[in-house]
């Protein structure tokens, strides 16, 4: 855009994000072809000499950050590049589990700028960029890339992983990925690499992913028939061929998701000690995903927002002790399937408090209340929480959910912050 203002490495994030949000005419613009240029110029394409990338509908978060965990317990330099993010752009890199300083970020982002040579980037591709520069910059030995949306187009793809994961596959992104379990399996796929490992944490999985790896000669490393885990009273077993490690600790993290770290790490072929592995999964956690933040009456955030996510929200809360009222304050956006993820926290409900998101994808109120008896209204999600907390007894349960945006606005709320990125 010829009346953008460019940025300085020394401008502050706002302006870079600014900047970023408006360089390209569209927000999504899947394909490699003009982010890949650009990384080859500026040498990013081997940010690490171990690099695992994860893709999938619902567990991404919690997969990265139980690999970073156990790497990091192991003592490896670890660098992790995920979206979106809760309350600061800088949670999208974290390196050693710290997010960086704005400076850096801001540095980095000028660094792109000038070396795209003209080449329009989105916000996304111009993000993952800048996290390679920066990871390149830190000497790690491992990086972790969260795909932001699909696979085999998603930027984060340029880069060729010596392991590639897909967690799950449920139906979201129908826009772009197709509206079959098939067709967002082959889009999820397309991260496989050959002669490398591929590993699948979807234990329903489709025929497209089998296919994708047999094209590009991929290691299928599958869920029920390559490796599995299963609960042991207060402990788990995970599991491949002859090799078991039992006694593991139950980490804060959804267990199908620690055990698909757990099945990447071991055809990897780092050799991790299995006392390290117990040591990551102790400290293996990531904010908004089932977080109990306070007590009587019990808080807890969820940034589940499709169905699949939401069915794994009700069996955490059917497995609590039930002495009082749920109360679910819900606000999502419009393109999600905003009944079927209702549908499987109907049950558990007492009471509902419904909000509206801003912004163009942003659902009304009217869009949940319609799908809901007597809900209460609101205005916005932090007047829904504050009501829900307001109404709740000590014995109740009071759940935050439907969306990324929904659990941020009540963590601004929570730190009396107005930092809320995009």
């Amino acid at each position: 855009m010829d009346n953008l203002q460019i940025p300085q490495a020394t401008s502050p994030l706002a302006a870079w994000l600014h900047y970023l949000e408006h360089l390209h005419g569209q927000p999504i613009d899947l394909g490699l072809e003009r982010v890949k240029q650009v990384a080859e110029h500026l040498q990013l394409l081997q940010p690490a000499p171990w690099v695992f990338t994860v893709a999938g509908t619902n567990g991404k978060g919690t997969t990265c950050c139980t690999l970073a965990a156990i790497l990091m317990a192991a003592g490896m330099r670890v660098g992790v590049y995920s979206s979106p993010h809760l309350l600061r752009y800088t949670e999208r890199v974290r390196i050693q589990g710290q997010e960086l300083p704005e400076s850096l970020h801001c540095q980095a982002f000028a660094d792109i700028d000038a070396g795209r040579n003209g080449i329009s980037l989105t916000y996304f591709e111009f993000g993952t960029l800048a996290a390679l520069q920066l990871f390149k910059q830190a000497r790690l030995d491992v990086v972790i890339l969260e795909v932001g949306l699909g696979g085999r187009l998603d930027a984060t793809n340029i880069v060729d992983a010596d392991v590639a994961v897909v967690t799950s596959i449920a139906l979201d992104h129908t826009d772009w990925l197709g509206n079959s379990r098939e067709s967002i399996g082959r889009e999820k796929a397309g991260i496989f690499r050959a002669n490398k490992p591929a590993v699948v944490g979807e234990p329903d999985m489709p025929d497209s992913i089998a296919a994708v790896a047999a094209e590009k000669g991929a290691l299928l490393f599958r869920r029920g028939a390559d490796w599995s885990f299963d609960v042991q009273k207060d402990a788990w077993r995970w599991q491949c061929g002859d090799k078991h490690i039992a006694g593991l600790p139950i980490p804060s993290v959804p267990l199908p998701n620690a055990a698909t770290a757990l099945a990447a790490l071991q055809v990897s072929g780092l050799d991790i000690d299995e006392d390290i592995i117990r040591l990551g999964l102790r400290n293996a956690a990531l904010p908004g995903r089932f977080q109990i933040v306070r007590e009587k009456p019990l808080l807890i955030l969820d940034v589940a927002h499709n169905p699949h996510a939401a069915g794994y929200l009700a069996s955490r809360l059917n497995a609590l002790p039930r002495y009082g009222r749920v109360r679910i304050v819900i606000g999502m956006l419009a393109d999600k399937d905003i009944p079927g993820t209702l549908a499987y926290l109907k049950p558990l409900a007492d009471d509902w408090y419904c909000a509206p998101l801003d912004g163009p994808r942003g659902a009304g109120v009217e869009q949940l209340a319609c799908h809901l008896a007597g809900c209460g209204q609101y205005a916005d999600v932090a007047s829904a929480w504050r009501q829900a907390m307001q109404d709740a007894g000590p014995q109740d349960i009071v759940v935050v959910c439907g969306s990324f945006h929904t659990v941020a606005h009540v963590m601004e709320a929570l730190e009396g912050s107005v930092t809320h990125g995009e």
